[in-house]
């Protein structure tokens, strides 16, 4: 049996620790598992991958566009087979670059095959069995498959084997009303794909504000069929198409929708039950995801988790983030609690989304506070955009100003709202410095400002 200073489970952010810890100069002897190309999820199969296939599809939306200016455009069509090999030649190269560095340095032995627990810090793989003294649970996840009868017989597609098409479906049915099905509906219709989203939730996106998720619905569904409360209850295939059968969950009304593809976009399931930590004492909730504390270690000692594992935000800056606090309170004498106050995330669809912090109903409840919105087209930029309804919402502490969350919707979401991430990592957290700070005119930032200028008791903006 081969001994290791430290086993690692994956190849994404796992890796940034076992980086950090062979650039020290110290000889540890560590064991890499990947059961899959080698990069982790966001590389290979994630939000790099999916966000090269949003580009092109954000560019089609433009030229589409471009007649409300007086611009007459058009183009002649789309090399789906070339757009997808692309995306596909480029992960894999980075795929295996990563591979080959790691299987050269000669204090790392890959294992490209299911590592699963049998014992106590004692993992099979393969037809071998490997020990070790401390262990990255850096496991990621996978599409999770609905229960529903007859989609196993149907066929479907995921996030993962989506990228594996090389001819457009001429119409698709996306199982799913969350981000992944938003922003692969915004693709697919872009590439020219009759799309049909299906989501359980009365709320489209239901991780974000409320109006965010009505505007964002209310956009795509200029390109798009879009039911919301509907759950999927059978697929099968007639007359040569797959047919997804839903039902209203609060009215018992049944929609039939007929495509040449079904997409399953439901959200994300552990990988637990292919790994078996409960064999080396380490616990899980009822989903499988690893139950870890402050410092991100699980319930055995010297076992840590981070990224996806762990079932909190599944996003890979948040991985990133956790793999430093892990290697911090695993490898060395500082301990560091992880802090998710203000975690943001981002949507590239069309338009895009981003948001950080707390949303205006939750920050209500345990702070008094104040609401700040903002629309695109009260700005000079905005107009010059021909935007509309587009808007940057903030929330503050009301006698403090400490910046407790924030909503934009709208072009380059994710970009105008990391001046206020960035505020809320001060240690006070506050928004006095967009108040204090010349922000350029006319540029799009003016909205971030003047939503902070525009403070106001909660709700009031519903009322505008």
């Amino acid at each position: 049996m081969k001994h290791y200073d430290i086993i690692a489970f994956g190849t994404g952010s796992s890796m940034n620790i076992v980086s950090s810890l062979l650039n020290s100069g110290k000889p540890y002897r560590v064991a890499v598992i990947e059961n899959e190309a080698v990069g982790g999820i966001c590389l290979t199969r994630g939000c790099i991958p999916s966000k090269m296939l949003l580009y092109p599809a954000d560019l089609v939306r433009t030229i589409q566009e471009a007649r409300k200016f007086g611009i007459s455009v058009s183009y002649k069509g789309i090399d789906f087979k070339a757009l997808m090999e692309r995306v596909r030649h480029s992960i894999m190269h980075e795929s295996k670059m990563i591979e080959e560095s790691l299987r050269q340095h000669p204090l790392i032995d890959l294992y490209q095959t299911t590592g699963e627990f049998i014992d106590e810090y004692t993992v099979k793989v393969g037809n071998e069995v490997i020990k070790g003294d401390k262990i990255l649970l850096c496991i990621g996840s996978r599409p999770l498959i609905p229960p529903i009868d007859g989609l196993e017989e149907t066929g479907y597609l995921t996030s993962k084997t989506l990228l594996y098409v090389t001819d457009l479906p001429k119409s698709i049915v996306i199982v799913g009303g969350g981000y992944i099905a938003a922003e692969y509906g915004h693709f697919l219709s872009a590439m020219g794909s009759k799309v049909t989203i299906i989501g359980r939730n009365p709320q489209f996106v239901k991780s974000e504000e409320p109006e965010v998720s009505e505007l964002l619905k209310r956009e795509l569904s200029r390109y798009m069929t879009i039911y919301t409360g509907y759950e999927v209850v059978e697929a099968a295939r007639r007359n040569g198409e797959k047919v997804v059968t839903a039902i209203n969950k609060k009215t018992g009304d049944t929609i039939t929708v007929s495509a040449e593809e079904i997409l399953v976009a439901a959200g994300r399931r552990s990988n637990s039950d292919i790994t078996k930590p409960e064999k080396t004492g380490v616990k899980t909730d009822k989903h499988g995801w690893i139950i870890v504390n402050e410092y991100l270690e699980t319930t055995k000692p010297n076992i840590w988790a981070c990224g996806d594992a762990t079932g909190r935000h599944l996003f890979k800056h948040v991985a990133n983030y956790e793999s430093q606090i892990v290697y911090y309170n695993a490898f060395t004498d500082h301990k560091v609690k992880v802090d998710y106050h203000a975690v943001p995330h981002a949507m590239f669809t069309y338009p895009e989304v981003a948001s950080v912090g707390m949303k205006e109903a939750e920050a209500a409840k345990e702070h008094d506070i104040l609401v700040g919105y903002y629309k695109y087209e009260n700005t000079a930029k905005g107009e010059s955009m021909m935007v509309k309804d587009y808007f940057v919402k903030v929330i503050v502490e009301r006698d403090t100003l400490r910046i407790l969350g924030a909503h934009i919707i709208g072009p380059h979401a994710s970009i105008l709202i990391q001046e206020i991430i960035n505020l809320m990592y001060t240690k006070d957290q506050s928004a006095l410095p967009i108040f204090q700070g010349m922000h350029i005119h006319p540029a799009l930032s003016e909205v971030v400002e003047r939503a902070f200028f525009n403070l106001h008791e909660p709700g009031a903006h519903h009322e505008h």
